[in-house]
């Protein structure tokens, strides 16, 4: 690899080793985490590691994008995460032409496909992209993304959610706006249990050995374990992750857990073969309406909260377009459809009091509007470097094999 710097080199290895993912319906596996031989073979290829790039950001950029005619939109999202009956009216509202294309299936699966055009500070062919918290993180710090201009989105502005009004990567919501969130806490079967679950404490409970799954994705695994001692995720170091990390290791060499998953953990749980499970709100919505002996709980600790983004690409071609789709999808009547659509948790306020008049079910599910109270107890992924982010990877490649 001549012509690829250590760091690009390590990057592109990473995006073909981890697959990081949210929704089971959609296939969004948990991570396979980074093989400490694949590693050292592109640290011996390219000669070793000097040091890391950084790239100097300004997280308090704004944007001065024109109302223009909107014209064509290019709108790449997950599958099955809209109601597409919405894209029409968008259409119709504004005079343009969305093409929504549901290619975004993993996030570094998504990133590889365009890594070489934002790299060379090109066109990807994309106006709006909806990705995951530290993904989106990795897209604000390495400069492919562009601000955005809120005199277009008032809806943004006034009906996002408080708590998602701030977040570390992107403090002033200057360049992203939230598509959906979820939670991951904990699921399980009360025939199992024989009684309700509340605390991640049960993960490690000997008197559910074999009986646990962990997902294999630090970014939540550690990041909950790390609420069982007491450490804020959010704010943690690596040092602390680490810790975590060493944790789920001890149990695991004591058998605790019956193995580490993706999204798959659901047909364990389905079928009565473990109790319980680190688990995606979303999920469970769709699983609990086939199985009732299924329940998801916030534990009492905290939970961690993922979101997908909206962002505009360095070099979109159509960023005011752009901006008036993240507008239209932040009408409440709007978000109401496709929180009905997807079952996640809707950013949008005013979403749910639509809701309450058409399907009060969704309204009062707790997992498609968490409380106030509970959203206080739900905690953003960690920021980390590149370098810190590997570090995590490969320290739980060590635990689970991967």
């Amino acid at each position: 690899m001549p012509n690829e710097s250590m760091e690009s080199a390590l990057e592109r290895w990473l995006d073909e080793q981890t697959r990081s993912s949210r929704r089971a319906f959609l296939g969004r596996a948990g991570s396979a985490g980074l093989a400490l031989s694949g590693l050292s073979a592109v640290l011996a290829a390219c000669g070793g590691v000097s040091g890391e790039s950084t790239k100097g950001v300004n997280l308090n950029a704004t944007a001065n994008h024109p109302k223009v005619a909107v014209g064509e939109l290019d709108f790449s999202n997950w599958p099955l995460y809209i109601d597409k009956k919405v894209l029409p009216q968008w259409d119709k509202l504004t005079g343009g032409s969305v093409k929504y294309v549901e290619d975004i299936n993993d996030n570094n699966e998504f990133f590889g496909k365009v890594r070489q055009q934002l790299v060379q500070k090109k066109p990807i062919g994309r106006d709006l992209v909806a990705l995951t918290d530290y993904m989106a993180a990795r897209w604000v710090r390495d400069g492919y993304t562009q601000p955005i201009d809120k005199r277009n989105i008032p809806n943004g502005v006034k009906n996002l959610q408080p708590t998602l009004r701030s977040v570390k990567w992107d403090p002033k919501r200057n360049y992203s706006l939230p598509w959906q969130s979820g939670a991951t806490g904990i699921g399980y079967n009360i025939k199992e249990t024989g009684g309700d679950i509340k605390s991640l404490d049960a993960f490690f409970d000997p008197k559910f050995k074999d009986k646990v799954t962990m997902l294999t994705e630090p970014y939540d695994s550690a990041s909950l374990t790390l609420l069982t001692m007491g450490i804020d995720p959010t704010n943690a170091t690596i040092d602390q992750i680490l810790q975590g990390i060493a944790k789920i290791s001890k149990y695991n060499d004591k058998g605790q857990f019956r193995r580490f998953t993706g999204n798959d953990y659901s047909t364990d749980l389905t079928k009565g073969n473990i109790a319980i499970a680190m688990a995606y709100s979303g999920d469970l919505v769709q699983l609990a309406a086939d199985n009732p002996n299924l329940r998801f709980v916030y534990p009492e600790q905290g939970a961690m909260l993922f979101t997908d983004n909206m962002m505009i690409p360095s070099k979109a071609a159509h960023p005011y377009a752009a901006e008036t789709m993240m507008n239209f999808v932040y009408e409440p009547q709007v978000a109401a459809k496709i929180t009905k659509a997807v079952s996640y948790i809707s950013p949008v306020v005013g979403a749910r009091e639509v809701l309450a008049k058409s399907d009060p079910a969704i309204a009062n599910s707790p997992l498609v509007f968490p409380s106030d109270a509970i959203r206080k107890r739900l905690h953003p992924y960690p920021t980390l470097t590149p370098a810190e982010e590997r570090q995590m990877q490969a320290a739980m490649a060590k635990v689970t094999g991967a």
